[in-house]
């Protein structure tokens, strides 16, 4: 690379340095192969861009992506719930119009109850049983009244009751669609949020040469070997011992027919997948609906320790839940990275793990 070229790429990081914090999910399983060492240039040659210089924009890209991330879980969510609210709302219509149907069947015999009284020349029932001179009839004719009364009480209250119902419906229709509303602007703006931190991340990567793109990946391998074997070394996985359920085995086996498929913000497959779009189709194929966020994944699924964990079981990582991945046993895992990457097999510990989670406790 040219000093022209470098001078881009070393603006390129400063400028990226004001995007967003935080750290990324590493992506590798195996051990890389070390990294080349520049050789020494005569001084009319290109100057190289060092590994302490690649490993900077390794780490913007690491932050870069995990913003990605968090807003794709954001965006998720607003999608998830817009989905929910819209089923709500096609269900308030459809009592709305059974309320209206209901309110006007209470009306047309309210109507008809009181055209039979004005056929009878208006004189209250009452009146004429007053004017009967047969008790028998008398006491007949009075119990009529009674259960006329209190039929036509009945009828009012019903078509209260019904009006009542019709105007909460319409105020919880009206909630809905404020909240439906709310969630479209959430969604945009995750979505603005996630084009800009991937562009970014494009932009920054594009300043590299090929040779220095392969060597920016080994970085990318070594800091995940690292980790995992830290975590490995750590004795995480000494007593882990469980085996998968059958739901478990369907999950695994659907995530690993997955393998080599790429990563796409927002997609549940069948042809890309972002990370938790990987989880929860895998759980759907095994029977058991689990939610669509990584961070919804943490918040509602059963919690376990990692010495208790089995294949099948989600693994959570970052403080924020942002990333998830599908544990396969031997302290590996099956996960869908970040953008320009494809699903992959990876080692469990080689991104900073929040907790285990599991669908079919």
């Amino acid at each position: 690379m040219g000093t022209g070229k470098r001078g881009l790429l070393m603006m390129a990081v400063t400028v990226v340095c004001a995007v967003t914090v935080l750290a990324a999910p590493g992506t590798a399983f195996a051990a890389p192969s070390p990294s080349p060492t520049p050789s020494a240039s005569p001084s009319s040659s290109p100057t190289p861009v060092s590994n302490k210089e690649l490993e900077e924009v390794r780490k913007k890209l690491e932050k870069l992506y995990h913003s990605a991330a968090v807003a794709t879980d954001q965006y998720n969510a607003a999608e998830e719930a817009a989905e929910k609210q819209s089923a709500e709302i096609v269900s308030l219509a459809k009592k709305i119009v059974r309320g209206q149907e209901k309110l006007a069947e209470l009306k047309e015999r309210a109507g008809s109850a009181a055209a039979a009284q004005y056929r009878l020349g208006g004189l209250p029932d009452e009146a004429k049983l007053m004017l009967s001179d047969d008790p028998r009839t008398f006491l007949d004719g009075a119990g009529r009244v009674i259960q006329g009364q209190r039929a036509t009480k009945g009828l009012l209250a019903e078509m209260t009751r019904t009006q009542q119902d019709l105007e909460q419906y319409s105020r919880d229709a009206s909630a809905q669609w404020q909240k439906l509303e709310a969630g479209r602007k959430a969604k945009a703006a995750a979505q603005k949020k996630i084009e800009k931190q991937i562009k970014a991340a494009e932009q920054l990567e594009s300043q590299l040469e090929k040779e220095q793109l392969e060597r920016l990946k080994k970085l990318e391998e070594e800091a995940a070997y690292k980790a995992q074997t830290a975590w490995l070394d750590s004795g995480a996985l000494k007593d882990v011992k469980g085996k998968a359920s059958e739901q478990g085995r369907k999950a695994v086996k659907y995530a690993g027919a997955q393998l080599g498929k790429p990563y796409e913000w927002g997609a549940e497959g069948p042809k890309t997948y972002d990370c938790s779009g990987l989880t929860s189709q895998a759980w759907a194929s095994a029977g058991s609906g689990i939610p669509r966020t990584s961070q919804e994944q943490w918040k509602q699924l059963k919690r376990i320790d990692i010495k208790d964990m089995r294949p099948g079981d989600l693994i959570i990582y970052n403080d924020d839940a942002s990333h998830v991945a599908m544990y396969i046993g031997d302290g590996a895992i099956i996960h869908a990275p970040r953008p320009g990457r494809t699903v992959t097999i990876a080692g469990a510990g080689s991104m900073p793990i929040l907790g285990v989670v599991r669908p079919d406790a």
